[in-house]
């Protein structure tokens, strides 16, 4: 049986990093080539970091939530930004005049000298241009530069194709790399051979099967640990359901909680820092006919506990203040709608002055 994958998109797939509100501090990629900053307690913009290699296309937060590594697009560029001082510490290009790179999933080791994606090379020939395949790739940052590459193997060249953005973690001591699609592919760092493969088509798990990972859930991820969501069918009528799925690193055993039916389009789900509430945006129809709705899960029961329709947009991406109280529909704009998560009333439009990228949001303190 083929499973439908919702589609997930926004902050989660990008990642976030939850804080206090007090003093808290929201990262965004800006067009044509900047990272925005906001100080989210006074609503307002407080400082701009111009990028040298181009448009903002992702961002990942380190380990000690004191870097970002920010991946462009205009040159196939990679800058490290410090969350303190807001300037660009480290910044470079992997394009060449003859090749160019395309980047895919990321996600810096421990020790913050190498960072590991999936890359696409592009060869500039005399006639035509030649497209070779997805290699697992170790970018080094101090020598700015790709380090090594590796092939896939026969058996994941496919799946990686039909998975597109691939998630990434690294373990503790930086010497297994985590892909999650699936299923769990576990690399060694050392020659990426594969060490484990862990089916999630067939779970330990009564009446579900065809499991499949989504978007990574910074918000509630600790040190070891990927939560994400998943989403599956039964193997009976074939109703789809999401929930929330925890991975264990060092045991690699995945601990799956239901939530509810899978909805035709959910963007984002946000969890509030006391892991008790998770908040989405529902849409069905498009253009003129689509209607958005805020849904409201306690996770105490895996039930909806409310929700409420809001005028939506035909692109946006959907975040989360940074205690959990206010709800963000930002994306394809120049600005902030800031809604009460528990009203689901707007309350306050932020003015960013410039368009943002599909970059994300990153919120560190």
């Amino acid at each position: 049986m083929k499973l439908t994958a919702i589609r997930i998109v926004g902050t989660i797939a990008l990642g976030l990093a939850w804080v206090s509100a007090q003093g808290a501090t929201i990262f965004m990629g800006a067009y044509p080539s900047s990272l925005l900053v906001f100080d989210e307690a006074k609503g307002q913009m407080i400082d701009r970091i111009p990028l040298t290699t181009g448009l903002p296309t992702s961002m990942r937060l380190s380990p000690d939530k004191k870097l970002i590594y920010v991946t462009t697009n205009d040159h196939s560029g990679i800058e490290v930004v410090d969350v303190a001082t807001h300037k660009v510490v480290n910044h470079f290009t992997l394009n060449t005049a003859t090749k160019r790179f395309r980047f895919t999933g990321g996600t810096p080791d421990p020790s913050g000298k190498y960072f590991y994606a999936m890359t696409q090379e592009i060869d500039k020939l005399a006639d035509h241009f030649e497209i070779g395949k997805q290699k697992y790739t170790i970018i080094d940052i101090e020598g700015q530069k790709i380090a090594k590459t590796f092939d896939l193997a026969k058996e994941d060249e496919s799946a990686t194709t039909a998975y597109g953005r691939n998630a990434f973690e690294i373990s503790k001591d930086g010497k297994y790399l985590y892909q999650f699609r699936d299923k769990v592919v576990v690399l060694d760092t050392a020659d990426f051979k594969v060490v484990d493969r862990i089916d999630l088509s067939t779970p330990d798990l009564p009446a579900m099967e065809n499991i499949t990972f989504g978007g990574l859930l910074d918000s509630i991820s600790e040190p070891g640990e990927h939560v994400s969501l998943f989403n599956s069918t039964d193997p009976y009528i074939h109703n789809k359901v999401f929930g929330i799925a925890h991975f264990d690193m060092d045991s690699r055993k995945v601990d799956y909680s239901p939530i509810g039916p899978a909805p035709a389009a959910m963007t984002g789900l946000q969890v509030t820092p006391d892991k008790k509430t998770a908040y989405t945006v529902v849409s069905n129809g498009t253009l003129g006919n689509k209607r958005c709705e805020f849904w409201r899960f306690d996770l105490a029961t895996n039930k909806i506990a409310d929700k409420s329709e809001f005028s939506c947009k035909s692109r946006f991406s959907f975040g989360m203040s940074s205690d959990g109280n206010k709800l963000y529909i930002y994306g394809a704009s120049f600005q902030i709608e800031v809604y009460d998560a528990q009203t689901f009333q707007l309350e306050n439009t932020w003015d960013l002055g410039n368009d943002i990228t599909g970059a994300g949001l990153v919120i560190v303190r």
